[in-house]
């Protein structure tokens, strides 16, 4: 799971990523709003941990400019105790969750995976990128009305990568994500079943359809580009 942390005191920081990274998540950290704004509208994380006092652009500022971009990554704001006022606003302006400091990382940890399991349950049912139409309801792949077969893991790793066209998602998010699998550098499967479905795609393309490709990131994973 990818985790955004924007928060400008070192110690807090350092905090957190520990905790988290110890939890097994990938935390990517900015220590100013700037670059908070720029990592989180270019990239794709499973859920953002924004500090309100900030310096550059403050964290009420970056969850309106996210909000009004469409963007709708879970977003946890930090904030002191006397912040009622600041934490009122963000829930109006879309955050979905807070922490006062100070606070256990075992609480934000419950928080995160809480926010995950919501998300979840109200993601978008059909997918669409480029000419590929996922259904999950259905449990169904089309293109320009033809479908393919796909067993469940096939279909988990597609819907994965569908999600998060154009972004380079590692092996190990692949293997946690689609089989559960703490990362593992010993094991091939994620690219036996990324071949399987190249193939499975391929014969869409043999057909005349323009589909997705998945593309091989050297030494690091892969990700969906559209056609």
């Amino acid at each position: 799971m990818n985790i955004l942390l924007v928060e400008d005191e070192q110690k807090i920081a350092d905090f957190i990523c520990d905790g988290l990274r110890a939890k097994n998540f990938d935390v990517t950290h900015c220590s100013d709003g700037n670059q908070g704004y720029e990592v989180a509208s270019k990239n794709t994380h499973h859920v953002i941990i924004l500090d309100i006092m900030l310096p550059g652009r403050d964290g009420l500022d970056i969850l309106r400019s996210l909000r009004q971009a469409g963007i709708d990554t879970p977003i946890i704001l930090l904030t002191a105790r006397n912040e009622l006022g600041d934490r009122v606003q963000g829930l109006e302006m879309g955050a979905d969750d807070y922490l006062a400091k100070p606070f256990y990382v075992e609480e934000l940890n419950a928080r995160i995976h809480a926010l995950l399991r919501r998300h979840e349950g109200t993601q978008q049912h059909v997918v669409e990128v480029g000419s590929l139409r996922l259904d999950c309801i259905n449990r169904s792949i089309n293109c320009h009305d033809q479908s393919i077969e796909l067993t469940s893991r096939e279909f988990s790793l597609l819907e994965h990568l569908m999600r998060s066209p154009n972004q380079v998602l590692t092996r190990g998010q692949l293997l946690e994500h689609v089989w559960g699998y703490d990362f593992d550098p010993c094991t091939n499967v994620v690219d036996v079943c990324i071949k399987r479905i190249r193939r499975k795609l391929a014969s869409l393309e043999s057909a005349g359809k323009m589909v997705g490709a998945i593309e091989s990131v050297r030494g690091t994973g892969y990700r969906l580009t559209p056609r």
